[in-house]
């Protein structure tokens, strides 16, 4: 766990991108020592060969991976084999995605699962799971997996379902959800996210986690809190598909960590009006 009389070094890569720069911003709060390195500055970083005690690699591609697919495998896959290969660490993570349970029977960290390389929307999953094989096989026990559930924050990106939901009722006063009522996932905080990565860095005693809230939220659900909370006219398009992703197992996380995560339903509201989420005074800035 992290401690401010003995303050840690941590280098975090990707701290461009909202996770990185996030996670760094509480670190700051938390009077550890922290370098960030950024796309451009990692080919710099890897040459220098300096001590970067413990890494937390945030770089990856979400949305447009599709239209990326080497930019994607060199971020899940190159820049985490240079990194094994070249950084002078104390303890290295890399963030995965628990989107590779998506055909999978199960979801606790050790389940076999399943990828089609002829489909598209896989190749994501495929070169996150390669960049894990490269750590879950290093034999250092401080190498550290963590795959993350969808992550939301105070402005959870146009990129994304949530994002797109709240831009659409903030600006309209109305939602149209394309897929059905019953289509659900996971859904973290921000605030969870990067309180959590630092402590399973320096004292994680497994070397893969799921991070997420270890519960599903209807689309159903966030329309009518939308509704009674906001008073945005919400609706769903006839025939929408329905996209059901399982349940993520958290028990390894709650074993070490234990904490109660915060639930997105309750802060929808202040999501919706484009407001902070109430949170701890060590992670207020990053969080906004």
């Amino acid at each position: 766990m992290l401690n401010p009389d003995t303050p840690q070094l941590f280098t975090v890569l990707g701290a461009g991108g909202t996770i990185g720069r996030a996670v760094a911003d509480y670190l700051r709060c938390r009077a550890q020592f922290v370098q960030t390195v950024d796309r451009a500055a990692l080919p710099a970083f890897l040459a220098a060969r300096r001590p970067a005690g413990h890494v937390i690699d945030c770089i990856g591609l979400t949305g447009d991976f599709r239209s990326r697919p080497l930019d994607t495998a060199e971020a899940h896959v190159g820049v985490t084999a240079r990194c094994l290969a070249e950084v002078d660490f104390t303890s290295f993570l890399i963030l995965s995605s628990t989107r590779v349970y998506t055909n999978a029977p199960a979801t606790h960290e050790d389940s076999a699962l399943v990828c089609r390389p002829t489909d598209p929307s896989d190749l994501y999953n495929l070169t996150k799971l390669a960049g894990e094989a490269l750590c879950l096989t290093d034999p250092r026990p401080t190498v550290r997996v963590v795959r993350l559930s969808n992550v939301y924050a105070a402005d959870p990106g146009a990129d994304t379902f949530l994002g797109q939901v709240l831009h659409e009722g903030r600006t309209t006063g109305r939602v149209v959800f394309g897929q059905a009522p019953g289509s659900e996932k996971d859904y973290v905080s921000l605030d969870d996210v990067v309180r959590l990565l630092p402590d399973i860095a320096v004292s994680g005693r497994s070397r893969l986690y799921n991070l997420a809230s270890g519960r599903n939220i209807t689309h159903g659900q966030i329309a009518a809190t939308l509704h009674a909370r906001c008073g945005w006219n919400t609706r769903f398009m006839a025939d929408a598909a329905e996209l059901r992703f399982p349940p993520i197992e958290i028990t390894r996380l709650n074993a070490e960590f234990g904490t109660p995560l915060r639930n997105l339903l309750q802060d929808l509201a202040t999501l919706s009006a484009g407001q902070e989420v109430p949170c701890s005074r060590s992670t207020r800035q990053a969080v906004a």
